[in-house]
Parts: C-alpha cells; structure tokens; sequence
C-alpha cells in the first residue's frame, strides 16, 4: 500500500514536472511570433500562456512541499494546497480579463504573420488534450486537490487552444479581410469569457475548501 501511494506521488510529481517544462516553450515562442504577427487572439494568446505558466509552476512548487513532507499537519496542509489552487484561479481570471482588454484596444486589422502562433495553439490544443486527461486520471486515483486544480486549468486550456486554432486559421485563410478581424476578435472574447468562469469556479471551490 505505501509503495502504491509512492507510485502515485511519483506519477503527480512527473506529470507537473513536464507540465512545466512543455508550457515553458510556449511564450517565448509567442513572443517572438509577435515580431511579425499582431493579431489580438494572437497577443491575448501570448498573456495566457504566460499567466499560466506561473500557475503551474506555482502549483509543482506546493506539490512538491506537501508530498516531500509527510508530517505536515493535515490543515496547514489544505491551507497551502487551497491557497495554490485560489492562485492558479487568480491567474486564470487575470488571464481572461486581459484578453477582453486587449481585444478592444486592437483596431489594427492587418494581422501580419500569425503561423507561428497557429502552429504554436495546435500543438497546444493536441497536448494540453492529454493533459487534461491525465490530470483527470491522477486525480480520481489519488483525491489531490492540486492535481484536480490542474485537470480544470487543462481542460480549459485545450478548450481555449482549440478555439483559438479555429480563430487563427480563419485569419490565415482570410488576411486583411473584415471577416478575419471580426473573428479575431469575437474568438479572443470567448476565449477569454471562459477562462474567468473557469477561473472563478476554481476560487469559489477552492475557498470553501479552506473554509471547511
């Protein structure tokens, strides 16, 4: 039984691990796209991703603490785990707000070269997809509350890539049309909507966690 709860740990600890290391390419990669590409799905893209970055890494380091130390006492334990998880909430809200913002603040309708951020946001729909259901499996083997957190934030996440591959490729087939601009746009409100219900569905659940 204790190695079957190491096995688990393990699994958790090596799932967050390459969580990081695979979303960490990600704004970089975004950021130089945004030399040459000046789509609003294309920047609120870049603001996600970045935001989100910090979450999971957020959420490695508490998992880290927690699993490592088996002797913490079991509040202090919640405190940490639900104060993780409000943040990775946070950001996500922080995210969606960004995004409304900068797709009212874009009136540039010549795009530029968004192929860099398509072929970033289809890769990312494709893996964040396998994430989602890891993290999914993870959680209902072993109840952790952080790897629940990330199974929302990855479902939303491949939910968002999805939409914003679909967005991207409309502005690829259809540079410097009206009907490119106007979807850019409806594609980064609805994008950014659903990351702050996501968001605030992950603080509520969270608080009353902390609270309990």
């Amino acid at each position: 039984m204790r190695r079957e709860d190491d096995d688990k740990k393990k699994s958790g600890f090596k799932t967050l691990l390459l969580s990081v290391i695979l979303s960490s390419p990600g704004p970089l990669v975004l950021g130089l796209g945004l030399t040459v590409g000046r789509s609003s799905t294309q920047i609120s893209d870049f603001t996600r991703r970045s935001a989100e970055l910090l979450a999971i890494i957020a959420s490695f380091v508490v998992y880290c603490i927690t699993m490592r130390d088996p002797s913490m006492d079991a509040d202090r334990k919640k405190k940490i785990e639900s104060g993780s998880n409000i943040f990775v909430g946070i950001i996500m809200c922080i995210s969606g707000i960004s995004m409304i913002v900068l797709a009212f603040i874009s009136d540039n309708e010549d795009k530029g070269n968004v192929i860099p951020a398509f072929a970033i946001a289809l890769s990312g729909a494709i893996v964040n997809s396998m994430f989602w259901r890891k993290y999914s499996s993870l959680h209902k083997e072993n109840g952790n509350v952080i790897l629940e957190a990330q199974s929302r934030l990855y479902g939303a996440k491949s939910i968002v890539d999805t939409c914003i591959t679909l967005t991207l490729l409309v502005v690829v087939l259809f540079p410097g049309q009206r009907i490119s601009y106007y979807f850019d746009i409806i594609g980064s409100i609805l994008v950014s909507a659903y990351m702050i219900r996501c968001g605030i569905k992950t603080v509520v659940q969270s608080y009353r966690r902390k609270k309990a």
